[in-house]
């Protein structure tokens, strides 16, 4: 596959405008010359922890450890690969972007691809002329108007309108040079009656489908009242379109789900249209398709809380119950809105709540959104028959396998208690019957019940868990933090950085191999711009060295050796170069000590050399405490 080259990469760098693109996922004040702060995108915080640096475009929070430059800050941001990250920011900046060499049918593709994207967006903005149009457009306007959807916002999600008659898309697309192949590949056009080529939407209100990068890739289209035909037709599969692969809204809604960090699923349009109209803008749709997999995944990249405002139908049920299955493996969480004011037959959609009750009748359910499982549990107790003692066992039967799925925790007594209440049985009782077993699930609790005391049969203490349930960081855990921070100041510091660097035996002091091989190569690097080495970085060790870049400059900003007190910043940092690289020396030293005892020979004068680099830390750690900057590691 071919790639841009790095020239193409650097424009893009170059062009773009950090602070700009930062801002639009989070509010920066200026901390100093070369830093500003705000609350970290990617971690819930009141405090601010997160910071850039514009000029070098580089990001780290203290908060959670995201660190980056502005290509990284993409990806996580829109949860996209490097290749889709340098595309939309070339894109947004306006920079053409130059390919390595393409093979010849690489290339031919690619142009094939252009084309058909072309076409899709010159029927989009065909459908839009013809909505607009003062005689042409008019019915179809009058009844997106009864939907309460104004032109701006029609606009925004640039609805348009396929006219009457059976060639008007056909004839305009030839005009500007596209062929009747191209047409039936993106599923604009059909063979009709005698073969003649005709318009897949005809008298249609159109919606267009667009990828995560906002190009139209196909379009669903409603009939216009009293309208023949299904009353939604969608684009068919092409090369370019894969139904059930993408959400509706989603590149519209990814700012504000990063925002919120909650994403809204409606099934709707109209639905998802009204939503944003009436100010939340973190809503995607189905596309008028079944919840698929791929769909799931893509609401996990908009955010990790997913509030389902799906119909309690069959089918609605059906979205949900595939959504919880790859909810766990995505780190999603699943919670469920109630729509009118009912019970779980309650038939609203988001946009009669909007018309009926406007915001703040939507405002007031989400806030009531409960999680998935008591969605599930409640509904279980809803539609069972409690009247009689067997229609109350099969409502247990029914709620078995649903309560087992849940560990121990508050959602979990919180359901009992429900049940119980629900039920008229005491908490007790009720756990009792939920926990009953069968067959092969009883002789499991009976071999952990003949478990000797103390054996642990059956259960699991998590890793490096001490007695009082205090899990401690890990010794190599430990260790990377302080190879970490030590690389991260040499940066900060360049001349008395790649001093300290080329003074250490990289491959005795450093146990983490990713941070070895970046010492490797600051060592004989220029560390005043260590992203432009010979040979280049690979993007993993770009990934890292623009992370350490990003922490050397918060600790830079820290000290205030961008401000006035810039000569006191510096030897204070220069103090806390010091303790890094001599704490490193000494692990090295303790571990060559540690080997040495397997061997018995030499321990003597590596202890001595110990006793003295233990002194020079210690007076290295006393001078960086009077200026209050010692590293906690």
């Amino acid at each position: 596959m071919a790639i841009y080259t790095s020239e193409s990469r650097e424009r893009v760098r170059e062009a773009a405008d950090f602070v700009e693109l930062v801002s639009s996922h989070t509010d920066l004040r200026r901390a100093g010359p070369t830093r500003y702060e705000g609350l970290c995108p990617f971690h819930e915080e009141r405090t601010p922890s997160f910071g850039i640096d514009p000029q070098r475009k580089l990001y780290h929070c203290f908060g959670c450890g995201a660190s980056g430059d502005l290509f990284t800050f993409v990806q996580e941001t829109e949860k996209i690969g490097f290749r889709e990250a340098l595309e939309l920011l070339a894109e947004r900046y306006g920079i053409d972007l130059e390919r390595e060499a393409d093979d010849p049918r690489a290339l031919e593709l690619r142009r094939r691809r252009e084309r058909l994207y072309a076409l899709l967006e010159r029927a989009c903005a065909f459908y839009e002329r013809c909505l607009r149009h003062p005689q042409v457009g008019a019915s179809a306007r009058a009844y997106l108007r009864e939907r309460g959807l104004g032109e701006e916002i029609l606009a925004s999600f640039r609805v348009g309108l396929a006219p009457e008659g059976g060639d008007a898309i056909v004839r305009a697309a030839s005009r500007e040079g596209f062929s009747a192949q191209e047409l039936r590949a993106v599923g604009l056009a059909s063979a009709g009656p005698g073969g003649a080529l005709q318009d897949r939407f005809r008298a249609r209100i159109t919606f267009p489908l667009a990828d995560e990068r906002g190009r139209v890739i196909g379009f669903g289209a409603r009939i216009l009242p009293g309208g023949q035909g299904p009353k939604y037709l969608n684009s068919s599969e092409s090369e370019i379109y894969h139904k059930g692969a993408h959400l509706y809204g989603a590149h519209l809604a990814r700012v504000a789900a990063a925002r919120e960090g909650s994403v809204i699923l409606c099934e709707g349009y109209t639905d998802v249209i009204a939503m944003h109209q009436a100010g939340f803008a973190n809503t995607v749709g189905l596309m008028g398709t079944a919840l698929t997999e791929p769909q799931v995944r893509a609401l996990g990249r908009l955010a990790p809380r997913v509030l389902m405002a799906l119909d309690a139908d069959s089918a609605g049920q059906g979205a949900m119950l595939r959504a919880a299955k790859v909810a766990g493996a995505a780190r999603l969480q699943l919670d469920v809105i109630r729509l009118g004011g009912g019970g779980q037959e309650a038939s609203e959609d988001p946009a009669d709540v909007l018309r009926s009750g406007g915001a703040q009748a939507m405002s007031q359910a989400l806030a009531a959104a409960i999680p998935f499982m008591r969605f599930r549990v409640e509904t279980v107790l809803e539609r069972g028959d409690l009247s009689s003692a067997s229609g109350r066992d099969r409502v247990l039967e029914a709620l078995r396998p649903l309560i087992a799925a849940l560990p121990a925790s508050a959602l979990r007594i919180e359901l009992v208690g429900l049940i119980a209440s629900r039920l008229q049985l005491s908490g007790a009782l009720v756990e009792h019957l939920l926990a009953g077993e069968r067959g092969g699930d009883r002789a499991a609790r009976a071999r952990r019940a003949q478990a000797p005391a103390g054996s642990g049969a059956g259960r699991r203490e998590p890793a490096g868990t001490e007695a009082g349930g205090r899990a401690p960081l890990p010794a190599a855990r430990r260790a990377e933090r302080a190879e970490r921070a030590f690389l991260a100041l040499c940066l900060a510091l360049p001349p008395e950085g790649g001093e300290a660097l080329r003074s250490l035996a990289v491959e005795e002091a450093f146990t983490d191999a990713d941070l070895r091989a970046a010492a490797r190569r600051l060592q004989a690097a220029d560390l005043a711009d260590p992203l432009h080495m010979s040979p280049p970085l690979d993007r993993e060790q770009e990934a890292l060295i623009a992370a350490l870049l990003a922490e050397g400059s918060a600790l830079a900003a820290a000290a205030g050796c961008a401000q006035q007190e810039a000569s006191s910043g510096r030897t204070l940092l220069c103090a806390q170069l010091e303790v890094q690289r001599l704490q490193l020396e000494l692990a090295a030293l303790d571990r060559a000590i540690h080997a040495a005892r397997s061997h018995r020979a030499g321990i003597a004068q590596l202890a001595a050399r110990r006793l003295e680099l233990k002194r020079a830390f210690d007076e290295a750690q006393e001078r960086a405490l009077e200026g209050d900057l010692a590293l906690s590691v």
